[in-house]
């Protein structure tokens, strides 16, 4: 077979199984992004003529600027951690972080429906990995007991988390995982990416609410979602920044952000601090399309604002979905291999700019959908 043969083989075994992909522009109301805070129409950088507005190289050669470090002394005060690392994308920073922090012969735990940047991030590192079944504690204790009493000398255990859960929507019991690590002397890591903006009084995260911050190694936080910037970082100490700073092949070797963006963090960290009116919308619109699906006969999983609604096949999920962009409501059908086999669901995001009576409207279409 040739190369162009085994790819067509490959693009028509997608057909049939339903998972074909193509791109398809934003049209109706958005529930398919991650814009929780409803920032995305409205936030645009400052006009800023005299930053860059190319990154040029990477940070280390001439693609750093004054700007990153106040933004990263910005985010670290909003964290309360010693520092914090401005990387390109939220996937550069899980990867990179992953991929430099842990070594061949280290064991990892990581909960086995985390982002897929995580799991990619732990190839490239090759340590030994335990995918412990989702947020259970007692399999994670199990995998944790076995490996600290045969840890090689100058190995270490990490366990690696999301606090909410992008496709199921429930979060991690994250203060039993601490104490869990605590006990067996392993590192957590926690990525933030759907939290950042929408927890606590000041919007710093899952993490930093439940007051943990003193109890991770590092977390990882994205600015483009909740936030509407471009970029992402990690926090941690101010030894884990300077280690990445001279280790992340993620960093070193990729072109930086443009100073320019770094304008618009810097103008944008203090409205979403502010903005605790937006994260109590946020809550509520979701709390109330959750109930609205209830009163109508489904039973969504997760909680929150991330609201997935399982149906199972590939095809009845992309008809669903077909239906509902067709009476104006964007929302887009999760199937393999972001959702196991068998799992493919409508994931509907709910953002703080939702009108309720539009979510309860939605919450009836998608009812009818799903009948027979």
């Amino acid at each position: 077979m040739t190369l162009a043969g085994r790819w067509t083989a490959t693009l028509d075994d997608l057909r049939g199984k339903g998972r074909y992909r193509a791109f398809r522009p934003p049209a109706g109301i958005d529930f398919t992004s991650n814009d929780y805070l409803g920032y995305g129409p409205q936030c645009q950088p400052a006009v800023t003529p005299e930053l860059p507005r190319s990154g040029m190289s990477s940070r280390l050669l001439r693609g750093h600027h004054a700007v990153w470090d106040e933004v990263e002394a910005m985010l670290a005060a909003w964290h309360g951690a010693e520092s914090a690392l401005m990387m390109t994308s939220g996937y550069a920073a899980n990867e990179g972080l992953l991929a430099t922090v842990a070594e061949p012969g280290d064991w990892v735990a990581v909960d086995e429906v985390s982002h897929a940047c995580i799991i990619d991030g732990l190839r490239v590192a090759r340590p030994r990995k335990f995918l412990f079944r989702h947020n259970d504690l007692n399999n994670l204790e199990d995998g944790l007991r076995a490996e600290s009493a045969k840890r090689p000398e100058g190995r270490e255990l990490f366990v690696v988390t999301e606090s909410l859960f992008s496709m199921d929507g429930d979060t991690a019991p994250l203060r039993e995982v601490a104490d869990l690590c605590e006990r067996y002397g392993a590192h957590l890591i926690v990525d933030e990416a759907h939290t950042t903006g929408c927890f606590g009084p000041r919007g710093s995260g899952y993490v930093d609410a439940a007051g943990l911050r003193g109890r991770v190694l590092a977390t990882v936080h994205t600015g483009g979602k909740a936030l509407g910037l471009p970029g992402a970082y990690v926090c941690g100490s101010k030894l884990l920044k300077e280690f990445l700073t001279n280790t992340c092949r993620h960093l070193i070797f990729t072109t930086a952000l443009p100073a320019a963006v770094g304008a618009w963090w810097r103008e944008h960290i203090p409205r979403v601090q502010a903005d605790d009116a937006g994260r109590r919308r946020l809550h509520d619109n979701a709390a109330g399309f959750r109930a609205a699906l209830a009163r109508h006969g489904v039973a969504p999983a997760g909680r929150d604002y991330v609201v997935p609604v399982i149906v199972g096949q590939d095809e009845p999920s992309v008809r669903a979905a077909t239906e509902l962009q067709a009476r104006g409501y964007d929302v887009r059908a999760i199937r393999p291999p972001t959702v196991p086999a068998g799992t493919c669901r409508l994931r509907v995001s709910v953002h703080a700019d939702h009108d309720p009576a539009v979510l309860d409207q939605l919450a009836a279409a998608t009812a009818g959908v799903l009948r027979p």
